[in-house]
C-alpha cells in the first residue's frame, strides 16, 4: 500500500513536470510563431486578422523585400557578423589574459581587483546603462559601430571567472618548466597555457 501511495504521488508529480514543461514550451515558442506568421502577411491581413492567424499565402515576401530594401536589412546583417566576431574574439583574449594575470602573479591591489569584479558582476546591468552612455558620449563613441564592440568587450565579468577556474586547475609547474627553458610570459601564455584553456573557450562560446 505504502509502495502504491508513492508510485501514485511520484506519477502525479511527473505529470505536473510535464505539463509545466508543456506549458513553458508553448509560452516561450509563440511569440516566435506569431512572427513568422506576420512575416507572410500582407498589409490587410495584419490590420483585419489575428496574431495566431495563418497567412493566406507562406508565398507573399513583400515584407521580406521591403525589409531589405528600406531597412537595410542585409547591411544590419553584415553588421551583427562583424560585432560577434570581433567581441567574441577580442573577448575572448582580453578574459584569458586578465585571468592569467591574477591566478599567476602575485602583487599588491590584486584581491581589490578581484573584488571589484566581483562587485560589478553582482550590479544588474539595467541599472548602469545611463552611466555608460555618458561615457561613451564623452568619449565620441556614440553612433559607432567600434563603441559598441568596445562595450560588449568591457563588461563579459563571467568569462573572466570561467578562465580564473581553469587556471587553478592547470599545474604552475606548466609555467616554471617552460620560463626555464627560456620561454617569455607571452610565449607561456599563448604557446601554453592558451591552448590548455579550449574547452573553457567552447563553453564561452556555447554561452554568448
Amino acid at each position: 500500500m505504502i509502495r502504491m501511495k508513492k508510485s501514485f504521488v511520484g506519477t502525479v508529480f511527473d505529470v505536473i513536470k510535464y505539463v509545466l514543461l508543456i506549458l513553458a514550451s508553448v509560452v516561450a515558442v509563440t511569440p516566435v510563431v506569431v512572427c513568422v506568421f506576420t512575416a507572410f502577411k500582407t498589409e490587410d491581413e495584419y490590420t483585419h486578422g489575428s496574431v495566431l492567424e495563418l497567412p493566406k499565402s507562406f508565398l507573399y515576401l513583400g515584407n521580406f523585400k521591403e525589409a531589405i530594401t528600406k531597412a537595410n536589412m542585409l547591411r544590419c546583417f553584415l553588421n551583427t557578423f562583424v560585432v560577434l566576431v570581433v567581441v567574441l574574439v577580442c573577448s575572448v583574449f582580453i578574459s584569458a589574459m586578465l585571468a592569467y594575470i591574477l591566478n599567476r602573479f602575485k602583487f599588491p591591489g590584486r584581491g581589490l581587483i578581484e573584488n571589484l569584479f566581483l562587485f560589478a558582476s553582482l550590479l544588474p546591468g539595467i541599472a548602469m546603462q545611463v552611466t555608460i552612455y555618458q561615457i561613451m558620449y564623452s568619449l565620441g563613441l556614440i553612433n559607432h559601430l567600434y563603441g559598441y564592440m568596445i562595450v560588449l568587450m568591457g563588461t563579459d565579468i563571467i568569462s573572466i571567472y570561467l578562465f580564473l577556474q581553469f587556471f587553478e586547475n592547470l599545474p604552475v609547474s606548466l609555467d616554471e618548466s617552460a620560463t626555464m627553458d627560456g620561454c617569455t610570459y607571452f610565449g607561456v601564455f599563448f604557446k601554453i597555457l592558451f591552448p590548455l584553456l579550449k574547452p573553457a573557450i567552447t563553453g564561452l562560446f556555447h554561452e554568448e
